[in-house]
């Protein structure tokens, strides 16, 4: 017995590895997004960061791109949209919400975005909630709540938020709605559809942009600027991605999915330890609730008979998928 529970630890430890430098990777863009104001706007970073992307991407995907390219083109449209509110109208909040909240709240919010999906599953698709997934989903509203009041829940009351609270919200909101409608993606390969998204994300980054740059609100990045372009477009948009996908194959959907969990801690501590900010008993309860809501709601979702396992679910994900 301990021979083979050495075995399947051994097969899982670079899973672990990977989807942890995801979630940490996924953590430093909320820090980044809170580094950007002054450096490099809004749109000139959400663009030159799918633009990196596209680079790096080209030599590998471009083959596996233009052999399916029949298929993803009667999709185009989808894809568009997908790329377009998953990957861009995503950034561009996230990086303007960056000029008025705190990193630390930038990644609470994006911690809740597995209940976000649990909560547009249910009415998109029906999928049936359970009651401590209706736990998880309370204790994390509130959570979320106690990160955007600051503590101050009259807030409340006046309804007077901080904007890049509610920006930060409305692009979880699209990521979770991406999320939801990745089932129905075109039956291609991972990094081919991968590719064709990130092509779509840099194609509709550019009105964005060139509105930006009309009104006169486009900073150029300088030399700190252009180091956080190539962060955020080698790490949480290309890395983190491919890191991601590879940890799916490995040890499955359900299992990878609980490791998004971490991007609120690793938030929290990077935006201590790298741009000062204070970290107290608010931010500390805010971020407890956070994460005990999303652990109840992951851990306690129910599971059908055909995803028992971890290797089945991805077995059955893959084959509607690909």
């Amino acid at each position: 017995m301990r021979p083979a529970r050495a075995t399947r630890v051994s097969s899982v430890a670079p899973a672990y590895l990977l989807l942890t430098l995801t979630a940490l990777l996924w953590a430093g863009n909320a820090v980044s997004s809170r580094w950007a104001p002054g450096h490099v706007s809004p749109q000139v970073i959400t663009t030159l960061r799918w633009a990196v992307a596209c680079a790096v991407l080209a030599p590998f995907a471009a083959r596996r791109l233009l052999a399916e390219w029949p298929l993803l083109r009667r999709h185009w449209l989808r894809i568009l949209l997908m790329g377009g509110l998953g990957y861009t109208a995503f950034n561009c909040l996230f990086y303007a919400a960056g000029v008025y909240t705190s990193a630390v709240n930038l990644a609470l919010f994006q911690g809740a975005i597995p209940v976000l999906v649990i909560l547009l599953n249910r009415f998109t698709y029906r999928v049936p909630v359970t009651l401590g997934q209706m736990v998880g989903v309370v204790l994390t509203l509130i959570g979320a709540g106690l990160a955007a009041t600051h503590g101050d829940l009259s807030v409340l009351t006046r309804l007077d938020f901080n904007r890049g609270d509610v920006l930060v919200f409305g692009a979880c909101l699209l990521y979770a709605g991406y999320t939801i409608f990745l089932p129905t993606r075109p039956k291609v390969t991972a990094l081919a559809f991968f590719a064709a998204m990130a092509v779509a994300a840099f194609v509709t980054s550019l009105p964005p942009l060139a509105v930006e740059w009309a009104t006169g609100h486009a900073v150029w990045p300088g030399p700190a600027g252009w180091a956080m372009v190539a962060f955020v477009g080698l790490g949480p948009s290309l890395l983190a991605q491919l890191f991601f996908m590879r940890g799916v194959e490995l040890i499955g959907p359900n299992r990878a999915g609980l490791f998004v969990n971490l991007v609120p801690i690793f938030g929290a501590i990077l935006a201590v330890l790298l741009v000062g900010e204070p970290f107290g008993a608010i931010q500390a309860v805010a971020l407890a609730l956070v994460l005990g809501g999303i652990a109840c709601a992951e851990r306690l979702k129910p599971a059908p008979a055909a995803e028992a396992t971890p290797e089945a679910a991805y077995s059955q994900t893959r084959t509607r998928r690909m």
